[in-house]
């Protein structure tokens, strides 16, 4: 909070010529702990980020980045998120198992006993409506992909409460999505072309006479009987 505006200056100075450095205030003038700086060249810029970012200064650790609009800022986290979820996905691929079919009576605890015996379960929940009501359905996650495989195959069809049990690879959204489109391209009729025959060229009786033009279709020009009489 005792950061002032000099001392940014002096600070970041060292790394290039500086046009402006503020530290944020509130209406009463108290640091809100955070400020700008605007370089004149932005390789200076850059370089101050590099070595200032995670530096401590009177025992805090300063985070040096370049300056977001509110916009990017939002954009930049929430595709570190995903990032965060995807790796978490990949990190567990294969070792989560999806249960369908399952007893009304059947909760977390109960799935979790059912499952222990195959290997470590990192997480265990059965899905519920709105009001608590069970859906019938539910996720395993061991810790390995040998030890959901090692379930998978001695709990699929296994009759537990009178019901067997759908066992399966739990599938990401996107990967699911991805195979049903798959099923219904090869389950879609292909289209046929019907098969018709040659169209042949319709000629009158006896050969053309030479010279004479052949219309597709239709009959040849009739001779006038003066025509006709002259030419016998």
């Amino acid at each position: 909070e005792a950061t002032t505006d000099d001392d940014l200056k002096k600070i970041f100075g060292e790394y290039g010529p500086i046009t402006s450095a503020v530290v944020m205030r509130d209406a009463d003038g108290k640091s809100r702990c955070f400020g700008f700086i605007n370089f004149d060249n932005p390789e200076d810029a850059a370089n101050a980020v590099d070595a200032l970012n995670g530096s401590k200064f009177d025992e805090k650790e300063w985070y040096v980045g370049k300056a977001q609009k509110k916009s990017e800022r939002e954009q930049e986290l929430k595709g570190k998120f995903e990032q965060t979820m995807k790796e978490a996905a990949d990190k567990y691929q294969g070792a989560n198992l999806y249960i369908k079919n399952l007893d009304d009576t059947i909760d977390d605890e109960k799935l979790k006993e059912l499952f222990a015996e195959h290997g470590k379960i990192t997480s265990c929940k059965v899905m519920r409506d709105p009001s608590g009501i069970s859906k019938g359905s539910g996720f395993v996650a061991f810790s390995t992909p040998e030890e959901a495989s090692r379930a998978l195959a001695e709990m699929n069809g296994k009759i537990i409460v009178s019901k067997p049990l759908y066992v399966a690879l739990a599938q990401r959204k996107e990967d699911r999505r991805a195979r049903l489109q798959a099923q219904f391209s090869q389950m879609r009729p292909i289209a046929m072309t019907p098969s018709v025959p040659p169209r042949m060229p319709m000629y009158p009786p006896g050969a053309p006479g030479l010279g004479q033009q052949i219309f597709y279709g239709q009959a040849p020009p009739m001779m006038p009987p003066q025509v006709r009489r002259a030419l016998l």
